[in-house]
């Protein structure tokens, strides 16, 4: 991040849990459907999981929740939207009510009927002036962006949530689609599982152009209980003034958290 940014690495959920009135607090979690996984044999052990409803599901969920309650806007991957595996519950609206938040959206990409509803998600605090949902170009269909605004013209933030696919070549085309969407958008905020790290993002793919703040080392997300690769990631516009970011020492999934507090933009500021 630019010069007086605070990045921290990993830390605990304790240090985003101050309520500042000057800023809001934003969170990136790829949730994997609920599936709390410790090292890589459990993509074999807990492989049902995918398919089959769980006991431990619902309290793993609401241990993210617990999590999630301290932030102002929540971003989400591999949410589950009401489907057998997970007991028909709409992940996402679940974590919304449990958290706390008055605002919810739901983003169905891979619709498997009752076996299974892959979906993206955003929580919010604040109520967004638009939402649009956009599919992104794949070889194999299921992966979408959020793009939710928050106030008009000029001032206005573009809040933009994404996973995007594993190849390189299929995140390149998903990334210009999504900078042809964000368009003249001044102050924007992109969140998610992109699937690829910082330095390719801000330099080499079709953002390049948004002059997005560098990110600093140490962010690492992937896998949770041994991270050596930052995959997820909050990037912003040069406009907003982060205060801090730092990835959530809370091994719920096997992606953790990323974390960051910002100044609170004009569009959100209370009248």
């Amino acid at each position: 991040m630019s010069g007086g940014v605070k990045s921290q690495g990993r830390v605990s959920v304790t240090h985003f849990t101050q309520n500042n009135p000057q800023t809001i607090k934003l969170l990136s979690f790829n949730i994997q459907v609920g599936i709390e996984t410790g090292s890589y044999h459990h993509y074999l052990t807990k492989s049902w999981q995918h398919f089959l409803p769980s006991s431990k599901r619902k309290l793993t969920l609401m241990r993210i929740a617990q999590v999630m309650s301290h932030f102002d806007l929540v971003a989400m991957q591999e949410a589950d939207g009401g489907s057998f595996r997970s007991g028909f519950i709409n992940q996402v609206e679940f974590l919304a009510r449990k958290a706390g938040f008055p605002f919810w959206y739901q983003q169905l990409n891979r619709n498997f009927g009752l076996m299974a509803k892959h979906s993206n998600g955003v929580l919010s605090r604040h109520e967004p002036d638009q939402v649009a949902f956009h599919k992104l170009p794949s070889m194999l269909p299921g992966r979408g962006a959020m793009f939710l605004t928050f106030g008009e013209g000029a001032q206005a933030l573009l809040v933009v949530v994404m996973h995007l696919s594993l190849s390189r070549g299929t995140q390149n085309r998903q990334l210009m689609h999504i900078r042809q969407l964000i368009g003249e958008h001044k102050h924007v905020v992109l969140m998610g599982d992109m699937n690829t790290h910082a330095e390719h993002l801000l330099s080499l793919s079709a953002l390049k152009d948004l002059s997005l703040q560098p990110v600093n080392e140490g962010l690492q997300t992937f896998p949770s209980w041994q991270p050596n690769k930052g995959l997820d990631h909050i990037l912003v516009s040069q406009s907003v003034k982060v205060k801090q970011v730092g990835v959530l020492d809370l091994p719920l999934s096997d992606h953790l958290p990323i974390a960051m507090e910002i100044k609170r933009p004009l569009p959100m500021q209370q009248a």
